[in-house]
């Protein structure tokens, strides 16, 4: 079989989203492909730009919203891969293809000994995605351990491997989100350690774990923590649809984080160097907006980072919400909200 007949006999026609989004909100996709190979990458994109289509390149659909259809070429990531590299003593290189389940990774590297993404156990979606948007919890991020990249780079056709520091990784934030549709991961290589100290410094972290002795400690069992703790304020999105954390944490100056002090006693406020990160779910919180639901959509009663889907909101209720909250906090605060996730469609 050609390389054009494997893309036709792949290729999907008018494919229903919504069960592709954890947001579960209802969009459409004029094409759709499953990639399971750099190959499959290659000649959809060919395809695409010969036909004159947009593209999306779509992970576990758990960061993004979609405002209405998509009327170009859906491609999911499924490349498969999980592999170790540079085992020793201290530690190994974890390998994994875009289209592993994150999750599932965090734990399949913990169960095996390995230290270092253990805290970033339950966020949803890919191993692929997880560089965008630098994924982080329990003050631990990404990039702590990621060591490369391996993508298309779509100005080039090449695949390119991106070192650490080439990702210009922040709060949130990356070379890739930046760039929005240049790259395409196709895998991610992480350095993991059999020694490093676990990281333990949130307080419900420390409350879980009280009464577990020190020698007790490893990478799993802070792994089974932190999913234990996130079950106990964030729902799941099978049971509840939502997009996770839907807002930033904002990051004001220390004269803007005293002014709001001298107001608000109780503020909640991380320093770092000259600036203040604020935490987004407290100032939602006293906005009055967690519990919130209207007929469709609504701000979890646990945790007012969560914006959720209760009786089938499409994105632009989604989105309205939103809106709604960012101008809310501006009014009472002065302080801008920004969206973490991507909005697709409409």
């Amino acid at each position: 079989m050609s390389q054009k007949e494997k893309l036709q006999a792949k290729l999907k026609e008018n494919v229903e989203l919504s069960a592709l989004n954890t947001l579960c909100v209802s969009a459409s996709a004029r094409f759709y492909i499953d990639v399971t190979s750099l190959d499959d990458l290659r000649n959809a994109l060919a395809w695409a730009q010969k036909n004159g289509h947009k593209t999306l390149v779509l992970g576990g659909g758990s960061n993004l919203v979609f405002a209405g259809e998509f009327r170009g070429l859906v491609m999911r990531m499924h490349i498969a891969e999980r592999s170790w590299e540079q085992v020793d003593e201290t530690g190994a290189t974890l390998v994994l293809g875009a289209g592993e389940n994150w999750h599932d990774s965090v734990l399949y590297a913990a169960g095996a000994g390995y230290r270092g993404i253990e805290n970033l156990a339950l966020i949803p979606g890919t191993a692929g995605a997880a560089p965008v948007q630098n994924i982080g919890a329990y003050g631990v991020e990404l990039c702590d351990t990621l060591v490369s990249v391996t993508a298309l780079d779509r100005e080039s056709n090449e695949l390119v491997c991106l070192e650490n520091a080439d990702c210009d990784f922040a709060y949130r934030d990356s070379l890739f989100k930046r760039s929005p549709g240049r790259y395409i991961i196709t895998s991610i290589r992480l350095r993991l350690s059999r020694q490093q100290p676990l990281q333990l410094g949130y307080q419900d972290l420390k409350e879980y774990l009280a009464d577990t002795a020190s020698k007790d400690l490893d990478a799993l069992t802070v792994a089974e923590a932190v999913m234990a703790v996130r079950h106990r304020k964030l729902p799941d999105p099978t049971i509840l649809p939502n997009a996770g954390s839907f807002f930033k944490n904002p990051v004001v100056s220390r004269e803007k984080f005293d002014e709001l002090q001298v107001k608000y006693p109780d503020l909640v406020g991380y320093p770092k160097g000259g600036s203040v990160k604020l935490a987004a779910a407290w100032l939602i919180d006293q906005s009055g907006w967690k519990g919130y639901r209207n007929s469709r959509v609504g701000v979890h009663n646990r945790q007012a980072l969560v914006l959720i889907n209760h009786s089938g909101g499409t994105g632009q209720d989604v989105l309205e919400l939103a809106s709604q909250i960012r101008q809310s906090i501006h009014e009472r605060f002065g302080v801008e909200l920004e969206m973490e996730p991507g909005i697709v469609g409409g």
